[in-house]
């Protein structure tokens, strides 16, 4: 770069005074402005195209250095901050002894509301339904106690088999998840060149993204089956308070009535006693 810096200026200045020394060796001194000014002007051009040069050269190695330092950036954080994770693993069919075990674990497997149902079918107690004509031949107060019970049952039977139908859903779909994470991880750490882009950069983080939001709805499905959940037991609580209230208050109301039906009852058979007893002698 030294020898650059004094053969652009030389060789500029030479150029330009030739004429001039022409002129003075062939009839005396002869002193010309415009040239002179015009050699100033390519002395200063040259100069700039120096500094123009330089700036290039340390803008290039500044480069270089970035471009180097980048290369060695995926094998630096791999080294640093890769870490494994756990992945889901299918549940085994236990003993499954009397044969209604399988169909539950198949459902929690692999999901379907299907699978769900003959699961439920399978390892649950299943509500009776009262025989033809049963029903209507009870008072209104057994009725409505038997129609709140079966909406219990049917209510917490509907949450179990689309709860089981989440888990086995989510279980299945973590495979895939898993396959995706890996290929993630694998191009995150890469030293291949095309991984390294801005292009490259921002595609993995629009899919780690995607998949966080993915992973989240997949929580969001497991809160609200566990609320689900709860609002069963909360209506179990409910329905027993509830019930306890309207016997309390059947009672209150009903038991003048039913204490003088047993008075007239008791009455009624002391004087049969006492008239078979009178008959009798």
């Amino acid at each position: 770069m030294k020898l650059l810096r004094i053969s652009i200026p030389l060789l500029t200045l030479l150029s330009v005074l030739a004429p001039v020394a022409h002129a003075q060796f062939g009839s005396g001194i002869v002193f010309d402005p415009t040239q002179s000014a015009h050699a100033i002007q390519q002395i200063e051009q040259g100069s700039q195209l120096y500094t123009t040069a330089v700036a290039t050269r340390n803008q290039i190695v500044s480069m270089y250095n970035l471009a180097y330092q980048m290369s060695q950036l995926p094998q630096d954080l791999e080294t640093r901050y890769k870490a494994d994770w756990s992945q889901w693993t299918s549940l085994q069919v236990p003993a499954n002894t009397y044969g209604n075990t399988a169909a539950l674990v198949n459902a929690l497997n692999y999901g379907a509301l299907v699978n769900a149902q003959q699961g439920y079918n399978s390892a649950y107690v299943q509500a009776q339904s009262y025989p033809s004509g049963a029903y209507s031949s009870l008072d209104w107060r057994t009725q409505a106690t038997v129609a709140n019970q079966y909406a219990t049952s049917e209510l917490a039977q509907t949450t179990t088999t689309n709860t089981l139908a989440t888990l086995g859903t989510i279980r299945t779909d973590e495979q895939g998840f898993a396959t995706k994470l890996s290929n993630l991880d694998s191009d995150t750490f890469s030293t291949d060149p095309s991984q390294q882009t801005e292009a490259a950069l921002l595609g993995k983080i629009n899919s780690a993204t995607l998949l966080q939001i993915h992973l989240q709805q997949d929580t969001n499905q497991l809160l609200a089956a566990s609320i689900q959940q709860q609002l069963i037991a909360q209506k179990q609580q409910i329905d027993s308070q509830n019930r306890s209230l309207n016997n309390a208050i059947y009672f209150q109301q009903n038991f003048p009535t039913t204490i003088q039906n047993v008075n007239n009852g008791v009455s009624d058979s002391m004087h049969s006693i006492s008239l078979s007893i009178d008959g009798s002698y």
